[in-house]
Order: structure tokens, then sequence, then C-alpha cells
């Protein structure tokens, strides 16, 4: 019964660690600082309630407490869903009080509770000081191994197959369960020894769920990564708008693959039109897939392209063929995988065109930033080739200039697409760099942004080198994206 106890209370602290992180990511975006955050918050948790646990059961009976922590904590880490939304509606942004804020709402109170079962276990179990060494070792070991088995188990297997909220109200109901049955035991056992039951918390574990269902949420589905949904445009009857966590990620006209709603998609399409004469068609890589609206248009005005999508979240691809229209063919190919491995896979000097569009939350994978990255998507290139890559940053544009000096350090020629207010580092938004190791048509991709409405400019040479400056290069040793995007310090 010690065995048991101590290996689900210290799983379940893991399961709510790994969940948490899911739970917070619609709202504060998925980046180093949300993870550093829910991982601290949940240490701390730890530490604080297992501090507590040890010190009360030296003071009181622990045959009293067990039950009433068990109940309390898995109530708690059932109602963790509805108010992790609820509290998130408040704390939508990356500001670090935000992620510090809701890490501490996703895991801090049910984890400091559970954490406090173990050591009164311990208290319960030592027979004599003889066996103090080999009692708090073998249930240390129990419980690590607790939380071993439920981190795999969840990262691996569970929320592959299941929501987050029905992981959390699941395991969080199993721990109610397991305390009362633990206390309905104890009192046959030995009368008037158990605690008495929270009745109030009992009543929140039960009440839970139905508010997880009316609580804000912002998933139509939850996929492997994202909350993701499909907004219709109520100006364009036609237009589609894919929002992955809080973010507009992609828009799709589902009648017309030419109508490119996003700035920084006909910023690309302009750098397209460039590279070959109009109808010739492309090989091209997009790393990143999204709604995948470049491809299409690509295969709309350029007939014969062949595109390649390296597009790491199933659920993404599941939600394009379902409600974006999405059809795959040979000369449109979608791959699911992580898009650094993709490109590893690449045949050489194929592509003609590499577009970059991956992100995670406001951020760009960081693994995808480096100069071991671009490396790859130079080998993937033609000798002329062109690699295209949206990046978002905001002033002072420490990630942008730190990106452009990376692709500097990979291709010969590089380019910068922006409006003049992010040039000038007074704004931020989308911007698209573009790199080559020919030469490239600076003055007809500037006539192309024109053509499409675009006012924004094409940074090179001299000016790039200004706004560039002493920006460091990226590297697979040394890449803090997240830090250059929302510096804390």
């Amino acid at each position: 019964m010690a065995a048991a106890v101590t290996f689900l209370a210290s799983g379940t602290v893991l399961v709510l660690e790994v969940v948490g992180l899911r739970l917070i990511a619609p709202y504060v975006g998925v980046t180093l600082q949300t993870s550093t955050a829910v991982i601290g918050c949940a240490l701390a948790a730890i530490a604080l309630g297992a501090w507590a646990g040890g010190t009360t059961a030296d003071r009181s009976d622990p045959r009293r407490l067990i039950a009433p922590l068990l109940v309390g904590g898995g109530a708690l880490v059932v109602a963790v869903v509805p108010v992790v939304r609820f509290a998130g509606a408040l704390l939508t942004g990356a500001q670090a009080g935000n992620v510090l804020l809701l890490a501490f709402v996703a895991v801090g109170v049910p984890a400091a509770l559970l954490s406090a079962v173990p050591p009164m276990v311990v208290k319960l179990q030592l027979g004599s000081l003889a066996e103090t060494g080999s009692v708090v070792g073998r249930l240390s070991g129990i419980g690590t191994l607790g939380g071993i088995v439920a981190t795999f188990a969840t990262g691996f297997v569970l929320v592959a197959v299941l929501p987050s909220s029905v992981i959390l109200v699941g395991a969080g109901l199993l721990v109610v369960l397991v305390g009362v049955a633990l206390a309905l035991l104890l009192r046959r056992r030995a009368p008037g020894a158990a605690g008495r039951l929270p009745v109030g918390l009992l009543v929140l574990a039960l009440a839970a769920p139905g508010l997880a269902v009316v609580a804000p949420t912002p998933c139509e589905r939850e996929t492997a990564y994202h909350c993701a949904r499909v907004d219709a445009d109520p100006g364009r009857d036609t237009g589609r708008v894919l929002r992955l966590d809080t973010l507009r990620h992609s828009y799709v006209d589902l009648a017309d693959p030419t109508y490119l709603e996003f700035e920084y998609v006909r910023a690309v399409a302009a750098v397209t039109d460039a590279l070959a004469p109009d109808g010739e068609p492309l090989s091209a890589l997009h790393v990143g897939g999204g709604g995948l609206t470049l491809p299409r248009y690509l295969a709309e005005v350029r007939p014969g392209t062949v595109s390649r999508v390296l597009e790491v979240d199933p659920g993404v691809v599941a939600v394009d063929e379902e409600e974006l229209g999405l059809r795959t063919s040979p000369s449109l190919e979608v791959r699911v995988g992580d898009a650094r491995v993709g490109l590893l896979d690449e045949p050489a000097g194929e592509r003609d065109l590499v577009v970059g569009d991956a992100f995670g939350g406001l951020s760009v994978p960081w693994q995808l930033t480096t100069t071991e990255a671009l490396e790859l998507v130079d080998a993937a290139l033609t000798a002329d080739g062109v690699y295209a890559v949206n990046l978002i940053d905001h002033p002072p544009l420490r990630f942008v200039r730190a990106e452009l000096a990376t692709l500097r350090a990979v291709f010969d020629h590089v380019l910068l697409l922006a409006r003049a207010p992010v040039v000038a580092g007074q704004d931020g938004g989308n911007v698209v760099a573009v790199a080559s190791q020919r030469p490239l048509p600076a003055v007809a991709i500037a006539a192309g942004l024109a053509d499409r409405q675009l006012a924004w400019q094409v940074v090179e040479g001299g000016e790039l080198d200004r706004f560039v400056g002493d920006a460091a290069v990226l590297t697979d040793d040394f890449a803090p994206v997240d830090q250059l995007l929302t510096p804390y310090g």
C-alpha cells in the first residue's frame, strides 16, 4: 500500500507537469521560458510539499492526513483545466509575469499537496532507526519510478491519443478514488485513526469536469502541438483562417488559391515571381506547413511545380485536409516530422526554392535557425536556388539581426524585406529574409512588392550591414532564440 500510494502521488505530479505545459501554451506560447516556468514551479511545489509534509508528519498522525491530501490534490488536478482556461483568458501574452503566474496556476497547489504524501508514508513505514536508510531509499526510488513511468506514458502515449483535459481529469479522479478507498480502509483497520475527507474538494472533483466544458478555450481541436481552429472570414465567403493556439497562422481561400491575405506571404510570392519567368514550374521545399497557402499558390500559378512540405504536426495536416480542402499528390507532398530531420533526407542540389515558415508560437524553432541548419538548406538548393524565410520579431529586433548574421555566414547574398518602421527599429512584426549563393534580383523583388501593394523595402548592402551590426551568429551550440525574442534580463 505504501509503495502504491507513493508511486501514484509522485507520478501524478509528473503528469501534471507534462500536461500543464500544453495547457498553458495556447495563452503564453511554447518557448524556453514557458518550459522553464512550468518545470521551476513544479520543482518549487515538490520541494515545498515534501518539506511541509515531512514536518507535519512529525507533529500529527500521518494516517489522518494522507487520504485527505490525496483527495484534495486529486480534486485540484481535475480543477486545473477550468482554472487555467479562465485565468488564461486574462493572462494571454508572453510577458514574464503572465508565464510565471499561469505556470503556477497550472501546477503549483496540486503538486504541493501530492508531494506532501510521500514523506508521510515514509513516517508510517519507519519501524526503527536501523531501517531508516532502506525505507527512505526504497520509497524514494518508488516515487522516482512513478515519475518516470508517468513522464514516458504521458509524453509518448497519452498525449497522442487523449486531449490534455481528459488526461488531467482522469488522473485527478483516479487519485481522488484512491484517497477515498484509502480512507475507508484505514477506518476499517483503525476506527478513528483516519482523518475526515474534505467534502468540499470531493464536490469540486465532481464539478470541475463540467466547469471545464463551459470554460473559454481557444481549442476547436487539440493536436499533438497546438490548439487548432478554423474560422470563416466574415468579409470573404470562401476565406478561412487557421488559428494555432492564439495566433492567426494561415489564410486559405477555398475557391482561389492565388488570393494571398497575409503580407509576408505576398512578400515571399514576390520573391518567387523574380526567380523564374511567369508560369515556369519550380522545385520547392517548404519548411513548415500550416495551411499550405504558398504551395497551393505555386501549384496554381506555376503548373508543374513540385512542392514538398515538412510539417511536424499531423493534427494540422488533418485540419488542412478536413476543413481547408487540402489534396496531396505527387506534385504536392506532405511529410510529417521535424523539419531539421527532414532536411537531412533532402537530395542535394535539387530545389529551386526553399521557404521557411515554421513556428512554435512566435518563435522559429531554434534548431532551424543555426548555421548547421542553414547549411542543410543550402545543400538542398540548386546552384542559383533561393531560400526565403518568414521571421517575426519586435524591437530591438535582436533575433532578426542574429538570424540575418547567421544567413550571411552561410550564404554569399542576403536581402531583408520589411516595412520601413521595422527597418528603422521602431516597430515589429513579420519580415522576410532572402538568401542565395548567387546575386539576388533585388530590383525585380522590389518591383514585385510594389505590384502586390506592399509598402515593404528591400534592404541590402551597407544598409543591411548597419541593420545587422555586431549581432551574434547562431549555432547548434549557441542559439538563444527565445531569449533574443523576449529578453527577461
